[in-house]
């Protein structure tokens, strides 16, 4: 009996490794993504804290010293707030970016896959159509020997 070899196999195992080289990136990108974040947060809980502070710090009776310092420490949080802002939003463009490669990747691999099915599919019947033809040749020949 024959043996199927698809004739595209190798392209077909350097398209598996580029959907797992592009798992990986997305993998990533999504690790990076939950950091930023986690980050964020935790700067807008301290920034929180600080704004905590510097309202204290208004009530009751005042000192200047206290009362800039904690207004500064609240204002530069806000900046780092704002940048850690702009990080989660260039971690979330990197993450679309990985998921997008990832996607198209994976419909490549698929076609491939389909076209692997394919040509099995056509291996069989021309496999089938052999068979049947010396199925034929051994009836024909039983057939003429037997008149």
């Amino acid at each position: 009996m024959a043996k199927f070899v698809y004739r595209m196999q190798n392209i077909l195992d350097v398209k598996l490794k580029l959907e797992e080289q592009a798992r990986n990136d997305y993998s990533i990108a999504n690790a990076k993504y939950t950091e930023e974040q986690t980050k964020l947060r935790q700067m807008i809980a301290r920034r929180n804290h600080y704004e905590e502070c510097l309202k204290e710090e208004l009530s009751g009776s005042l000192d200047i010293v206290k009362v800039n310092c904690a207004k500064k420490s609240y204002n530069d949080m806000k900046v780092l707030v704002r940048r850690q802002m702009m990080e989660v939003h260039k971690a979330e463009i990197e993450l679309e970016q990985a998921r997008i490669a990832l996607n198209d990747i994976m419909i490549d691999r698929k076609t491939h896959e389909k076209l692997k099915e394919k040509a099995f599919e056509e291996f069989q019947k021309e496999l089938q159509a052999e068979e049947a033809k010396e199925i034929d040749e051994l009836v024909s020949f039983t057939f003429t020997n037997n008149l």
